[in-house]
């Protein structure tokens, strides 16, 4: 069973069809990302699975349950979490502090400070506990976020173009704390542009064109596909498109 699942996914905004009819399945385990140009509705998708837009008709599942209809916060106690591309931060309180807040539910108060030590080594903030979070630069700010997204323990962890904004360096780091992550059971859902990042940590990636699944399969299937690169540089013509869709993409 898949940990996470859309049928026949649609989200109109008046006469706009933003995602159109998507059928996207995520094993448990499995690092995907959900890839595609601007407008394809990647944004859209994502927002519904998190429950901050209600569908137009059609059905989302977690872990086997219908969750259509449930509000956000009910579907983060169900085991989902999310970072996204603009960081979250409390700005004003330190990054330690940050990570408590963020943690004190799930921790016992004698084993805290020692859980709040292990997460910040994890994200390369060890030197930075006590500085304000406003003070990090940009990327580390991304870390930060991610730190307070993963210490709910999620089963899942979605992920808004997480290096956007990142040098190459952060981006690799960032990939090898998600590949971590994912060692350890963690499953992760990321919208990402960096083709870089995708190919270090995809198991699938899934291109939406149109707010449609126009591909899907391991990275050297994608980057492989001539119809992907024409969409991409804005070369597909509808008939290719619609003859593409047809075909079911890279695997039916």
């Amino acid at each position: 069973m898949p940990i996470l699942e859309t049928r026949a996914l649609n989200k109109r905004f008046g006469g706009l069809h933003v995602t159109n009819n998507v059928d996207f399945a995520l094993e448990e385990g499995e690092v995907h990302c959900l890839i595609g140009p601007n407008g394809a509705g990647k944004s859209t998708l994502f927002r519904l699975i998190l429950g901050e837009h209600a569908p137009s008709s059609g059905a989302i599942l977690f872990g086997g349950e219908d969750i259509t209809h449930l509000k956000s916060f009910q579907r983060i106690h169900r085991g989902m979490s999310v970072k996204f591309q603009v960081p979250g931060i409390f700005k004003a309180l330190s990054v330690r502090q940050n990570l408590e807040i963020a943690m004190q539910r799930h921790y016992e108060a004698a084993s805290l400070g020692e859980e709040i030590e292990k997460l910040l080594a994890f994200l390369n903030l060890s030197a930075d506990g006590g500085r304000l979070a406003g003070n990090l630069s940009h990327g580390q700010k991304q870390w930060l976020e991610i730190g307070m997204a993963i210490s709910l323990k999620p089963r899942l962890l979605l992920l808004d173009e997480p290096t956007a904004g990142m040098s190459p360096e952060e981006t690799h780091a960032t990939g090898e704390m998600i590949k971590r992550l994912n060692a350890e059971g963690m499953t992760v859902l990321a919208v990402e542009h960096d083709m870089a990042f995708v190919r270090q940590v995809a198991h699938k990636v899934t291109v939406l064109h149109l707010g449609r699944v126009f591909a899907q399969g391991t990275i050297d299937d994608i980057v492989a596909d001539e119809q992907v690169a024409a969409i991409y540089l804005g070369k597909t013509t509808a008939h290719e498109t619609t003859a593409h869709e047809q075909k079911g993409g890279l695997h039916g």
